[in-house]
Order: structure tokens, then C-alpha cells, then sequence
């Protein structure tokens, strides 16, 4: 065993070559030279967010990888865990077009994405006309995303994917940056439809709220029992967030830390020959290629808001538990069992060779 300084700086033997370095953007030296200010930028982001969201750290910390990433949050909680208040905060705190989706079971895909009206001039000559739809937004709240149909649910897929939509006989593309912060109730079933696992596979990451501790469910009652308004001191231009999400795609990553995520995503697959015994017992369908794609993205995220030019393996291992655990399907063993997608996670964390550090997804650092 060596100490983590020493794993962080070694390269390892991986099964690629240099000459198969995945080709990436590379920082300009402008752009290098921000990546300080970007981070204490994100600082204040998140002091701004704290006089809003008491506690939550951990997630406040993925919500804003995921910004960086320019990628899509399910939010899973039960009711009262202040997940709809935090979207809204950090719509608030970033100049970007808001808009809100109350998910229904009467809710239809045109409520989203728009419908075709017929309409008449003055000179009484009609035509057909698209009337866009909320998901015309920069920052979409999907509220209670599985309170509605399936065929209402698929309406955001192409969104979520493509950056568009198929409306009016033509495709219509969304203005960047576009995101979906989703939110979900985990306890009440009756009248709710599951999100298919091609839909989940959409997010970049499924983030867990837990309850707020004894100290911070006290403040809680302070704060929401007095006349205390939080101010808004600082807001941030959608010409900034784009900037960022530039720099965070040309954040390096070494050819040692991309075949330790390749690993780390093929070893949740039961038939792989790397799987430890826990993925084969308990495992029905481990994760895709998408999964690589966003640990990559939601690392170097991270390592943005570090103030790092670079990705570390602790980068990775930081986003692991909230990368895939939506996007691996247990065995009907494991489910009757009550075995939880993060159990698996962890225990994978720990059986991969060691060519990373301890890992920290369990801990709850970032």
C-alpha cells in the first residue's frame, strides 16, 4: 500500500496506449488562469445558497458539479427536505430563464413542449402557429417528475438528450444551457409511475436528500419561524455559467484516471470478468457506456470547483454513488433482500484494484 499523495501522482498501467489518449479540449492559458476565480466564483455561489438551504453541503456540492457539467439531477427525498426550495434558490442566484413543471396524471406532452394553434391575422387569413411550451427554458423544475404517465414522461427525453424538441413539423433547439432538476418522492407509490431505466440514464446524477441533523433541523425552525429574509447579494449572468461549463469540458484527465473510470463502470456488470462476486450475485443490468461519459464530466466538474486543472482519482470517486446508482438494476435477490444500489457501490470501491485512493463517495466528502 502506498499513501494517496503517491497514488494521485503515479500513472498507471493501463490497457491504452498514449498514442489512444481520449482527445479533449484543451485549456487556453486565459482560461487556465480563471480556473482560481471560477472556484472562489462557485464559493460564493454556494454561501449564497447556505443563507437559503440550511445544511445539505453534500448536495448543494453535486447540484453544482451537475451545473458545471451542464447535465440533469434527479432529487429523491420525501416531502419537506427543502428539494424544490434549493432549485428554485439557484434559479434565483443565476440569470438564466426559469420555469416550473407540476407533474399531474392529467399532465400531456404538449403541456411541456407546446402545441400547434391555428390562428388569424387581421386580415382574417389563418395559418398554423407553434406556441412554445414551458420546457423553453434554461433551467426546467420537473416537480414530482413520476406523478405522470409514462407517454408525459418520454415528452422530456428528447429535451434531456437532444437539446430539442420535435414540434410544428420541424426540430426546435433549446438555448444553452439547458438543464433539468427533476425531484421525486421515494415513499408514496399509489398513483405514481416509476421512470423507465432508459429515462433515468438521462440524468447525470440521482442525488439522495437525507434529514438535516439536530443542529441544523434547530435553525431550520429558527429561520422558518421569524422574519429573517435572506438577500440576494450577488447574482450570476448566463454569459458566466456558459463560461464556466467551457472550462470545466477542458479540464485534463489523465489516460490512467479514464481507464479507472472504464473499470470502475465495467465491473458493475455481472457478466464481466472483473466483477467482484457481490455485482454477480446481486446484479441484473450493470451500466452503460453513458455512465463512463458522466463520471468523466461530473469529475472534472468537481475538480473545477477545487481550483485544479486536472482530474484526481478522488474527483471520481466523489460522484460514484450519485453517477450510478440509478443506472444499475438489481436482482430480485438483492431487492427482497433490501439491498440498496450504494451498498453494491461501495463495496465495488473497495474491491478494485488499488490504483486509487480510499475511497471518499462513502464518507460524504466532495
Amino acid at each position: 500500500m502506498t499513501n494517496g499523495d503517491d497514488r494521485n501522482n503515479r500513472r498507471t498501467t493501463a490497457p491504452y496506449s498514449g498514442s489512444e489518449r481520449h482527445p479533449t479540449l484543451q485549456l487556453t492559458p486565459e482560461q487556465r488562469e480563471k480556473i482560481p476565480s471560477i472556484a472562489e466564483s462557485v464559493r460564493a455561489l454556494r454561501s449564497e445558497l447556505a443563507q437559503r438551504i440550511v445544511g445539505q453541503d453534500l448536495v448543494v456540492s453535486q447540484v453544482l458539479a451537475a451545473l458545471l457539467a451542464e447535465g440533469h439531477c434527479l432529487m429523491v427525498g420525501v416531502p419537506g427536505l427543502a428539494k424544490t426550495l434549493l432549485i428554485s434558490a439557484v434559479a434565483d442566484l443565476i440569470s438564466l430563464d426559469f420555469k416550473r413543471i407540476q407533474f399531474t396524471p392529467d399532465l400531456m406532452p404538449t403541456d411541456i413542449t407546446g402545441s400547434t394553434v391555428i390562428r388569424q391575422d387581421k386580415s382574417g387569413r389563418r395559418d398554423f402557429h407553434f406556441m412554445r411550451g414551458p420546457i423553453f427554458a434554461n433551467l426546467i423544475l420537473a416537480d414530482e417528475i413520476n406523478r405522470t404517465p409514462p407517454k408525459t414522461q418520454a415528452a422530456l427525453m428528447e429535451a434531456m438528450e437532444e437539446r430539442q424538441i420535435s414540434g410544428g413539423g420541424r426540430q426546435l433547439s433549446l438555448e444553452r444551457p439547458f438543464f433539468v432538476l427533476a425531484t421525486q418522492n421515494p415513499i408514496e407509490q399509489k398513483g405514481t409511475y416509476p421512470l423507465p431505466v432508459s429515462q433515468l440514464d438521462r440524468f447525470l446524477f440521482n442525488i439522495d436528500i437525507d434529514y438535516p441533523t439536530t443542529p441544523e433541523e434547530f435553525r431550520i425552525l429558527v429561520l422558518t419561524t421569524s422574519t429573517y429574509e435572506p438577500r440576494t447579494s450577488q447574482v450570476f449572468e448566463r454569459e458566466t455559467i456558459l463560461e464556466w461549463i467551457d472550462v470545466a469540458r477542458r479540464i485534463s484527465i489523465d489516460v490512467s484516471v479514464m481507464d479507472y473510470i472504464a473499470r470502475l463502470v465495467r465491473a458493475t456488470r455481472p457478466d464481466e470478468p472483473s466483477a467482484p462476486a457481490i455485482v454477480r450475485e446481486q446484479v441484473s443490468w450493470g451500466a452503460g457506456p453513458r455512465a463512463a461519459q458522466s463520471l468523466m464530466s461530473g469529475a472534472r466538474a468537481i475538480a473545477l470547483m477545487a481550483g485544479r486543472d486536472h482530474v484526481l482519482f478522488e474527483d471520481v470517486n466523489a460522484i460514484v454513488l450519485p453517477t450510478l446508482r440509478h443506472r444499475i438494476v438489481l436482482s430480485y435477490y438483492a431487492t427482497a433482500e433490501g439491498v440498496e444500489p450504494d451498498d453494491i457501490l461501495r463495496v465495488l470501491l473497495k474491491t478494485l484494484p488499488d490504483t486509487s485512493p480510499a475511497p471518499l463517495a462513502e464518507t460524504g466528502k466532495t
